[in-house]
Formats: structure tokens, C-alpha cells, sequence
């Protein structure tokens, strides 16, 4: 398949943050949860807080990559009756708010072919998302989710396994925009205590490609585990069961709520300096 290059907000942010001598924190929320109205609430807050770029989920009642903490928040949103159209209109408008910040969608290929591939593409193309990372669709059986992509302008994030050979790295490669999703550890998401890192090779072989930039998820829960992946070579991380955590902890308090995840955000950007 062609290298093609999707110019999205990812270029800009990554422009910033080189200039700045930082690297990117992401944090990850579930829309929805607990309600369409909080999580309008909690995305703003984030940015409030210093994002880089936003990650967000869409209910699923089955996510196969996400651990119980992730699982929790999407049992929320799906019994607040929150549907994929709606959390579609959700991003719209934020991003009417938040004209540069990036946002990036992980979801599972259920609901990405449920209407069909363009249909959903193009939908949250006009909604202003920059990236779709369907998260159980491996590099190999990547294509008709990175065409339909490519062809609204959104970009096609794609997995990098650890463990994966050199000829699925040059694949991915020439198929992934915006970022590329690493992950710290096998298994399920979930904040970790520690986080133990190899991934210098991994980094060392994504640029030697021409990947975009490596951005490290799973089990990021602390400042410390921040400035590790930096030190290993990571653009930037994505952070989610431990932001949703913090959702949890205050349900039915929106306004505590929003300052958790903004501290929390705050706390873990401050970690990004170089």
C-alpha cells in the first residue's frame, strides 16, 4: 500500500512541543460517562488542564483491550443511554470550542462497520476528529480501515506491537498517520504501580521507517512513568484507566470531577518537560 502523509492538527501539536522541548500527554476519556452532559464537562477540563491532544472512547460492550477500570466507565455510558451518534454530536461540539486541539477516537471495528466504512468515517471527519485508532484490527488487516480514512483526511492510527517483526513495522509504517500507538506492556489497560520499559529498539525501528511519531499507552499512571517513556524514546503518552479512575471516584459531583481530571492532567503535562 502507498505511503500517503495526512496533514492533521497532530503536525501542528508535534511542531509545538518540539519547540518547546516537551513531549505530548494524552489523556483518555470514555464519552458519556457517566452522562452525555458531564462528559462535556470532564473533555473540556482535560484541555482546561494542558492536553497535547485528546483520546476518547466510544461505549462498547465489548472492548476487548480495555481492563475492568475502561469496561466500568463504558457500562456507564451505555446505561445512561448513550449511543455513537451521540457521542458523535458530542465531539462536534467541543470541538467548536477547542478549534486546535487534537482528537483522536479508539474504538473497535463493531462499531466502525456497523453503519459501514465510509459512513463512519465521514461522520466524524465532519465532526472535526483528526485520528481513528481501531484498536482490535491488526497492521495486516489494516486496509479498508486506512482507505476510508485517507479519503475524508482523518488519520489512521495504528498498533505497534513490541514484539512485532520488522516487515509489520515497515507496514505500519506506510499505512499510520498521526501518531503511532505503542504499547508498554501486553495485556489489558490499566494504571500500573511500575512500569517497566524495552522499547528503545521498537523506537529505533519505527523511525528507521518513517513512522509517525511513537506515542506510549498502557499502564500510565504517574508523572515518574512519563518521564521513562520520554527518556526511552517516546514522543508523548496516552494515559486512560487512571483519568477514568478519578471519573469514578467523584460520580455525582461533575464540578469534582473536572478538577480531579484537570489536576491530574496538569500533574502529568508538568512531567513532559525535556
Amino acid at each position: 500500500m502507498k505511503r500517503e502523509t495526512i496533514k492533521t492538527r497532530y503536525d501542528g501539536a508535534f511542531e509545538q512541543l518540539a519547540r518547546r522541548k516537551e513531549g505530548a500527554f494524552i489523556p483518555f476519556l470514555m464519552l458519556g460517562d457517566p452522562d452525555l452532559e458531564t462528559s462535556a464537562r470532564l473533555l473540556r477540563a482535560a484541555v482546561e488542564g494542558g492536553a497535547d491532544a485528546l483520546e476518547v472512547g466510544i461505549p462498547f460492550s465489548d472492548p476487548i483491550a480495555d481492563g475492568p477500570t475502561i469496561q466500568a466507565a463504558a457500562v456507564r455510558a451505555l446505561e445512561a443511554g448513550v449511543r455513537p451518534a451521540d457521542c458523535i454530536e458530542l465531539l462536534a461540539r467541543l470541538r467548536a470550542d477547542a478549534k486546535d486541539v487534537p482528537i483522536g477516537i479508539l474504538t473497535y471495528a463493531n462499531l466502525v462497520k456497523h453503519r459501514d466504512l465510509k459512513g463512519f468515517y465521514a461522520s466524524v471527519a465532519a465532526a472535526g476528529v483528526d485520528s481513528v485508532l481501531v484498536a482490535d484490527v491488526p497492521v495486516r488487516e489494516s486496509e479498508p480501515y486506512v482507505t476510508a480514512a485517507r479519503a475524508v483526511g482523518v488519520a489512521p492510527v495504528l498498533i505497534a506491537p513490541p514484539n512485532a517483526p520488522e516487515a509489520t513495522l515497515q507496514m505500519l509504517a506506510e499505512r499510520c498517520s498521526g501518531y503511532t500507538y505503542c504499547v508498554a506492556r501486553k495485556g489489558v489497560t490499566g494504571a500500573d504501580e511500575q512500569v517497566q520499559l524495552g522499547h528503545g529498539a521498537l523506537f529505533e525501528t519505527l523511525r528507521r521507517f518513517g513512522a509517525p511519531p511513537p506515542i506510549l499507552g498502557f499502564g500510565i499512571s504517574k508523572p515518574e512513568h512519563v518521564r521513562a517513556a520520554l527518556e526511552a524514546g517516546a514522543a508523548g503518552v496516552v494515559s486512560g484507566s487512571a483519568v477514568v479512575q478519578r471519573v469514578a471516584a467523584h460520580l455525582g459531583d461533575p464540578e469534582a470531577t473536572a478538577r480531579a481530571v484537570t489536576g491530574f492532567v496538569r500533574e502529568m503535562k508538568a512531567a513532559t518537560a525535556r
